[in-house]
């Protein structure tokens, strides 16, 4: 804070010197259009006082534009606040909320690795040499389940006043930064910049790391009226995220990949309307997930898991018997205004009090994240002779409308 105090007081002195300078310019300029009729030399001395400080003006402008760059950057990095019932802590520290189904353990249960190339759904290999690894193809029936999965959380969204919005894959750097995505100190960036031999590089644009990005950019600049709040967004969008984590079981076959298509789900609130709207949101992530058949269970996460703009964050775990241990399918955060302050949403009060306008708050949460929701699907329904069971809310997506998938497809 020490940081901020005095880059804020540098901010102000500029800013006051910079004002005064300004103040004398325009009266330099009143009186040399009224020496120019009466004396020749007094204008040229005004004249020769205005070149100089140009000059003047200009040095300070480009100090001022420094500094508050440097703080704006240094402002961007302060987190959120937390909620005061978040557990505080590590990971570890998550408070379980509640956990849905029971959870298949029988020792000849398969990875979803193994089931996927069984049923001759996923190639790892060619996607290694056509893109890189922890790249994939979905194909034949893989593909077709991807489909089914986005268009039932889609439905089943809209069924429950979601806007639906397909989002650009491409976005401005300081709308990914706003949002929160920025690299902390010392981590590396998660984000894949985009550039072309003709652009310039100070254009700023990246790939979404997630929907949430865009659908938050949607808002961006506006002022909403309260009677139009809240407004909830369901969107479709490709996540691209640069590190896929270390060797082993994190990052065996779709676990942790570097694009995966994802569903999200967003929504604008006022203050009083935010923490009301998270449980809305996380009680449809658990249906969607109850619909599909899956073993789930909810986590509280603690301060040290919030990221910078969650203000409260739910975990979702799908129970994978092949990798014997819950894995994350999805999260709901609570941003309150932290992003809204960054992209400027606000919102007109019907009842005007102390201030004409008001900083929205947005949440943002997981319907679907594909890979893991394939993942958690082929482990769960496995059965012995290598067969798995669609789930019944996705038959009618798929061509045939199949009770299963087989490892005759192959």
């Amino acid at each position: 804070m020490r940081y901020f105090k005095q880059q804020n007081e540098e901010r102000l002195t500029l800013y006051n010197r910079l004002s005064k300078l300004r103040s004398e310019r325009n009266n330099l300029s009143l009186a040399t259009k009224a020496a120019a009729k009466s004396n020749k030399q007094e204008r040229d001395e005004l004249i020769m006082r205005g070149r100089s400080l140009k000059g003047e003006i200009k040095d300070c402008e480009d100090k001022l534009r420094l500094v508050e760059s440097a703080l704006l950057t240094q402002a961007l990095k302060i987190p959120n606040n937390t909620h005061p019932q978040s557990p505080i802590g590590p990971e570890d520290n998550a408070r379980i909320v509640k956990v849905v189904g029971e959870q298949r353990s029988e020792p000849w249960l398969k990875d979803h690795v193994h089931i996927a190339k069984m049923l001759n759904i996923l190639d790892l290999e060619q996607a290694a040499i056509s893109s890189g690894s922890s790249f994939y193809y979905l194909q034949g029936m893989g593909a077709f389940l991807e489909l089914a999965l986005i268009q039932y959380a889609m439905h089943k969204a809209a069924s429950r006043g979601f806007f639906g919005v397909l989002t650009p894959d491409v976005v401005r750097t300081d709308i990914a930064y706003g949002c929160g995505f920025q690299p902390r100190s010392g981590e590396s960036s998660q984000i894949y910049d985009v550039y072309t031999k003709t652009s310039d590089p100070a254009s700023g644009l990246c790939l979404a790391g997630t929907a949430e990005i865009p659908l938050a950019g949607k808002f961006a600049t506006r002022l909403l009226d309260e009677s139009d709040l809240p407004q909830k967004l369901v969107g479709f969008g490709h996540a691209f995220r640069v590190e896929a984590g270390g060797r082993g079981v994190e990052t065996k076959g779709l676990y942790r990949v570097h694009q995966f298509s994802k569903v999200e789900l967003f929504a604008v609130t006022t203050p009083d309307q935010s923490e009301a709207m998270m449980e809305e949101i996380r009680a449809l992530q658990e249906e969607i997930f109850s619909d599909l058949g899956l073993s789930f269970r909810v986590l509280d996460m603690p301060t040290e898991e919030l990221g910078a703009s969650a203000y409260r964050k739910y975990d979702i775990e799908a129970w994978m018997p092949g990798r014997k241990t819950w894995g994350e399918i999805s999260s709901t955060s609570n941003c309150t205004d932290y992003q809204s302050r960054r992209l400027s949403i606000r919102y007109r009060p019907k009842y005007q009090k102390d201030q004409n306008t008001h900083f929205c708050h947005t949440l943002n949460g997981t319907a679907v994240a594909i890979p893991r929701i394939i993942i958690a699907i082929l482990e769960t329904f496995q059965r012995p002779d290598g067969s798995v069971e669609v789930p019944k809310i996705l038959r009618k997506w798929l061509p045939g409308e199949p009770d299963s998938l087989s490892p005759s497809f192959k």
